[in-house]
């Protein structure tokens, strides 16, 4: 299994950035994936996920601000993330959960939010 996450980098408090995640992975569709984030000093949290349906969940943080969507087509999973605050600075990291729980995750992409 293999996760690239790209996209990240320098942005104003404010504005915007999409994240980009492409997988190698069997029967993609089937899985759940998802963004996770850490950052300095503190534990990985769950960003978003979303379902091999569609369904999608958010942390309190990003609900209203982070949009998650995939492309099953092209293997890809995205991360809009709009009004970003100087607390979303992280490393970001793509994950992905296969139909029998097992956990992957990729190397990150870091998102630096200046204030």
């Amino acid at each position: 299994v293999q996760l690239q996450a790209s996209g990240g980098g320098l942005v104003q408090a404010g504005g915007s950035l999409r994240l980009s995640c492409v997988a190698s992975v069997n029967n993609f569709a089937l899985n759940v994936m998802g963004w996770y984030r850490q950052a300095s000093g503190k534990q990985r949290e769950m960003v978003a996920l979303i379902t091999s349906g569609g369904d999608t969940s958010y942390a309190g943080s990003a609900k209203g601000r982070f949009t998650i969507s995939r492309d099953n087509a092209k293997n890809m999973v995205y991360l809009q993330m709009n009004d970003l605050k100087s607390e979303d600075t992280a490393v970001y990291y793509c994950g992905t959960i296969t139909p029998t729980a097992v956990h992957y995750w990729g190397q990150g992409t870091l998102v630096t939010v200046s204030s």
